[in-house]
């Protein structure tokens, strides 16, 4: 205002002055103009350049072979535009991205330098388990980005194989098996595309987007001489580089298993996503892909993965979700193998909301006195200051309340995590109490619907919270 106010000033004072400056302004303005379309078109044709320049072929990073049959469980249709609309996504899409970890075992044809060695090194190869499994919706009707977390031990049908972990779709029938292994148990929802990324590529990758900078929750340290892998990490908030980062993905030597690895995984990626997801990377993308591109197999085609990157960097953060198939662990004699039980009615309603798929014309809402809320604390306090907390809940309608244990990383903001994806019963609670901030994500206790993770301006409230009943 204070500029507005001052030119406003020189304008009334000076009026032979201010026809010149109008004038040499207007000229430089469009001077200013020009360039930024110069470097704009400059910045588009040398992505666009470099990316072509990969390869001449419409799936430069696609190594698998697909039959007919097996290209057939993907959608054909095309997902970008056209023209000057080639970076740009044009309908929602679904893209099944994998994590392969590849022992020499695993495949038909290891390389010849890992057979007289005594222990088993990760090879670039894509013939084995999925260690990581993600289903992602890019949504630009809803302006949404959705990741869901398959876990490696879903116990579910392979067709033609019986029943199985899910991990072992790809060993059996590589990515086509794998979508169809996934949509079956998710309701049917459709796969557009699929990316598999060797896990070689992954600490690439990371180091290629310059490290990323995450929370360790907790001292790590995990030793296997048969394969040369060693984690040592120490907790706290952290700059790691691709091989201090595949550590903290790899480790899954606690009490929850692989589904606390989903976890860590989860807050690595919106990590990467809030550094890494920006005009500059998409700059950077020909550069990553270079240094990756041996070690991804992908149907996507060039254009396709741009657009992709693109409306990624576009996204409000706020609209980027995590979520994780809904199930149980198995009991210790209930079969004979440890797996992931899905839920199917949780399911049911996850892919109804999140993937419209069989989604009902009118939602239905949660009763509050239903939902299982966790409450875990970041602030160090005593367990007592939370009894008027829990009391105002409470009296709000919420009857399921219970304190786990607390969160390791020091927050600022409280987080009120959507535990089962059900968005709008966290922004209840939200509204509710007053503050804090909603994440649809599965960083919460595992038994609970909500998880608040109570931050520092919980601290702040200076008189115990008042919760408005829930109508």
């Amino acid at each position: 205002m204070t500029i507005q106010r001052t030119s406003a000033q020189e304008d009334h004072t000076n009026p032979s002055n201010s026809n010149n400056n109008n004038s040499k302004n207007s000229k430089s303005g469009r001077w200013l103009w020009f360039w930024v379309g110069m470097s704009g078109i400059a910045m588009v044709s040398a992505t666009a350049g470099a990316l072509l320049a990969v390869s001449l072929t419409s799936t430069p990073l696609m190594q698998a072979s697909l039959s007919p049959q097996e290209a057939a469980v993907f959608d054909s249709d095309r997902i970008s535009g056209q023209g000057l609309r080639f970076s740009q996504l044009t309908r929602p899409v679904n893209i099944l991205v994998m994590g392969m970890s590849v022992l020499p075992p695993d495949t038909q044809n290891a390389p010849a330098e890992t057979k007289n060695l005594k222990y088993l090194p990760q090879v670039n190869s894509f013939d084995g388990l999925a260690d990581v499994m993600l289903l992602i919706k890019f949504d630009p009707e809803k302006k949404k980005l959705v990741m869901l977390s398959v876990p490696r031990d879903t116990r579910t049908e392979i067709e033609g194989y019986g029943i199985k972990k899910i991990n072992a779709a790809n060993t059996h029938g590589g990515p086509a098996l794998t979508a169809k292994t996934v949509s079956n148990l998710l309701d049917g929802v459709g796969i557009d595309r699929y990316i598999r990324i060797n896990v070689l590529g992954v600490g690439k990758l990371i180091d290629a987007l310059g490290g990323v900078t995450v929370y360790v929750p907790k001292d790590m340290k995990y030793q296997d001489d048969s394969q040369h892998l060693y984690i040592n990490l120490k907790a706290g908030k952290q700059h790691l580089n691709g091989n201090q980062a595949l550590q903290l993905l790899r480790f899954r030597h606690d009490e929850n298993g692989d589904i606390g690895r989903i976890q860590r995984q989860q807050m690595v990626m919106r990590a990467l996503m809030d550094q890494s997801l920006n005009p500059t990377t998409l700059a950077q993308l020909p550069k990553v892909l270079d240094v990756v591109k041996e070690h991804i197999d992908t149907n996507l085609t060039v254009e396709e993965l741009l657009a992709l990157v693109g409306y990624g960097a576009r996204t409000n953060r706020s609209n980027m979700q995590m979520l994780m198939v809904p199930g149980r662990f198995s009991e210790k004699n209930e079969f004979d193998a440890s797996y992931w039980l899905p839920n199917r009615d949780r399911i049911a309603a996850m892919m109804a909301e999140n993937f419209d798929v069989n989604a009902p014309h009118e939602q239905q809402s949660t009763d509050p006195g239903s939902l299982r809320i966790a409450i875990q604390d970041s602030t160090g306090g005593d367990r007592s200051k939370m009894r008027p907390l829990i009391r105002s809940l409470e009296k709000a309608g919420y009857r399921n309340i219970y304190v786990s244990k607390p969160w390791g990383e020091p927050l600022e903001v409280t987080h009120i995590v959507a535990q089962q994806g059900d968005g709008n019963s966290a922004e209840s609670i939200r509204n509710s109490l007053g503050f804090g901030e909603v994440r649809v994500e599965s960083t919460g206790n595992l038994a609970s619907d909500v998880t608040i993770q109570l931050g520092k301006d919980w601290l702040q409230e200076r008189n115990p919270v008042e919760v408005s009943p829930q109508r």
